[in-house]
């Protein structure tokens, strides 16, 4: 890590799952979500305050909406959630024949199209029914199409400069991996890996790319950030934080180029809660030297 990167504790959620942190350009505030906890909140480094909406459900995802307010992931079902009046509608459902699945990480592409996934029960955290799974996209008219099955943990997503290539992780596999991408039409095709964790980095979890293309990977039981060149497949940097279950990351801050880590808590026995007081909070990373790219909104 440069010796110019400071790593803190910003907000002190004590999350059970913190998760799918997304920079609001417009409110200069994050966005995140508890999973477990059921909660979507909301965090303002201007005057530290966080709100928050109860969602019922378990939350994988929640982003911003080109119509105003959020769409998020609650349960099975993709929702509207209206901030102000903290109401959710529900507007479509999947996996209607895997009734203990979840929705789990979701991401919008540039085009407005949501990309999400979902994953089986977890016995414990990160321990599932394997090939449960499948991950969905989903059109502004609400049209869900099934890219892929047979998911164990469907979790990081995002996409290459050009849009032409999706990243996207299977957690339990281990790897990130690369397909194409046709962002008219949403196909993905040509699936190939482009990092394998190594011993140690946990499991691939959330991710997010920077303005270089580059991919920063949330390592959910590793305790770090890792920053990998998805053209090499090298990993050119390692950001280690207090806690160990790191679970997702995304840029912010008025010029983003602040790194926001969300991190668990669920999990940890009382010796390591111990240890790791800081567990379920997010995390602020500042002193790159690199840039993010602003989140895409759901054109539904």
């Amino acid at each position: 890590m440069m010796s110019s990167t400071k790593v803190e504790s910003v907000v002190k959620a004590s999350a059970l799952v913190g998760e799918g942190p997304v920079w609001e350009e417009s409110e200069q505030t994050l966005l995140f979500v508890d999973i477990v906890g059921q909660k979507i909140h909301r965090w303002s480094p201007a005057t530290c305050q966080i709100q928050s909406v109860e969602t019922g459900d378990t939350v994988g995802f929640a982003v911003p909406r080109r119509s105003g307010g959020y769409v998020a992931g609650v349960g099975r079902s993709i929702v509207a959630v209206d901030w102000l009046t903290q109401m959710t509608t529900s507007l479509v459902d999947v996996d209607e024949d895997k009734p203990n699945n979840r929705l789990n990480d979701g991401k919008v592409d540039p085009a407005g199209r949501l990309l999400t996934g979902t994953m089986g029960k977890e016995v414990r955290p990160a321990q599932v029914q394997r090939q449960q799974g499948s991950l969905f996209s989903v059109t502004s008219d609400l049209t869900v199409t099934k890219h892929l099955n047979q998911v164990d943990i469907s979790n990081g997503l995002d996409w290459s400069l050009d849009q032409k290539t999706f990243f996207y992780i299977d957690s339990l596999s281990l790897t990130v991996d690369a397909f194409d991408y046709d962002s008219n039409m949403g196909h993905i095709g040509n699936r190939r890996v482009v990092y394998h964790m190594e011993e140690g980095e946990g499991l691939p979890d959330g991710m997010t790319v920077d303005v270089e293309g580059r991919l920063w990977v949330a390592c959910y039981n590793g305790g770090r950030v890792i920053n990998i060149d998805p053209v090499t497949g090298v990993r050119l940097q390692t950001i280690f934080l207090p806690v160990t279950k790191t679970t997702s990351c995304c840029f912010g801050g008025p010029d983003y180029s602040d790194l926001y880590v969300t991190s668990a808590s669920l999990g940890l026995d009382q010796s390591e809660r111990r240890q790791q007081p800081l567990a379920g909070d997010t995390f602020r990373v500042t002193g790159l030297g690199v840039k993010g790219r602003p989140s895409n909104s759901f054109a539904g």
